[in-house]
């Protein structure tokens, strides 16, 4: 080992209290940053989280629906055989979809409401904790923690479309913060519409090899009164209106935790380096090298920072798998991007407060340091 981390790890380990202050402050400070960053990116998922597990590569709507939330989507059901005609098409399932209130017992939300064919292969629920995965005539398919919420479960009642359904199955992975999944069958959702035979959505699938790009286009250009797009796309559509209606709020808070937090890791450094300008001033006094001297700090700094930001990254993913169990429809998601933006920044901050109280040592002449100290 370097002489330059030997005095380093010295120094943090010397006082064990100072030391569970500095790394302490360090890791709480980081963990506050991880979690706001990990909590924009969990909302961001939970947002098309359905449209990501939906199974279908292509999302094919009516002419000008790019999105899911707050549209309505209505096609004739002959769309359905006109886009399983198009060449590289392996399959086409037909959704039905609206945003309607749910409730049970004393609970109340809202819910993205699907409805699906007998024989659906795509869009229906990916995560069934409890019961059938597929609803019978009458029967519902929703989210577990609603039902915990609203203490119902297999074979109660809840209410959507207008209607009561019998429970069938329970999901997990289905609720963000703002609403839920609920699966019905196809034709109990068309009865409760009535009208002509419509479909809001056609979920595409495409034979191997083929590029649902090039399949999409085709879609595009040869079936009428459609909006087409991947899956890919329509997710990524879905996010920015998303984070346009209630991402500034988070985006704010978010920025004032990662300013917030970075200041305490630059007080908290600081503070532990000035802590020890004595000892740096001795170095000093003793013909220490400047270049020394900045490098023990630095190597110092570094220490705390890496042992913080592994503590803050573990109780950020602890909470990752606590919130959730908790009930809350909160996801927190840890993205590999987040771990290197915060770490680079903490490590940037971290060094030059403790270049600051050690620049001024590093500017005395040795004899002035020896006879008048610090």
């Amino acid at each position: 080992m370097s002489a330059t981390w030997l005095l380093a790890r010295r120094n943090l380990l010397r006082n064990r209290a100072r030391l569970v202050v500095s790394i302490g402050g360090v890791a709480l400070a980081l963990t506050l940053v991880l979690a706001l960053d990990a909590i924009f990116e969990g909302v961001s998922r939970q947002m098309t989280s359905y449209i990501d597990r939906s199974g279908a590569e292509i999302w094919v709507g009516q002419a000008g629906v790019r999105n899911l939330h707050m549209v309505a989507s209505w096609m004739p059901d002959s769309v359905t055989d006109d886009v399983l005609a198009i060449e590289g098409v392996a399959a086409a399932e037909p959704i039905l979809y609206t945003t309607d209130a749910i409730s049970a017992g004393d609970e109340r939300g809202w819910a993205y409401v699907i409805g699906l064919t007998s024989t659906a292969s795509m869009g229906g629920p990916w995560d069934v904790v409890e019961g059938a995965g597929q609803p019978g005539p009458g029967e519902a398919v929703i989210d577990r923690r609603f039902a915990q919420r609203a203490g119902v479960g297999l074979g109660d009642q809840v209410t959507m479309l207008g209607r009561d359904f019998r429970i069938a199955g329970l999901t997990e992975g289905t609720a963000s913060l703002v609403n839920s999944v609920a699966f019905v069958t196809f034709d109990d959702f068309a009865a409760r519409r009535g009208g002509d035979p419509v479909v809001s959505f056609v979920l595409v699938g495409t034979a191997d090899g083929v590029s649902p790009d090039a399949v999409a286009l085709a879609i595009g250009s040869r079936v009428r009164g459609v909006s087409v797009q991947t899956t890919e796309a329509f997710a990524a559509s879905e996010k920015r209106l998303g984070l346009d209606m209630s991402g500034d709020v988070i985006s704010i808070m978010n920025i004032i935790g990662f300013i917030v937090g970075l200041a305490v890791v630059a007080l908290t450094v600081y503070v532990a380096t000035l802590a020890l300008r004595r000892e740096y001033g001795s170095l000093k006094a003793f013909g220490a090298p400047t270049g020394y001297l900045y490098s023990v700090v630095l190597t110092q700094a570094a220490l705390s920072v890496v042992i913080g930001f592994v503590a803050g990254i573990a109780v950020t993913a602890a909470l990752s798998a606590i919130v959730p169990r908790a009930g809350v429809n909160l996801e927190l998601a840890i993205s590999g991007e987040s771990l290197v933006k915060v770490g680079i920044v903490a490590a940037v901050i971290a060094a030059l407060a403790a270049l600051l109280p050690i620049r001024q040592i590093a500017g005395l002449d040795p004899a002035v340091v020896a006879r008048e100290g610090v």
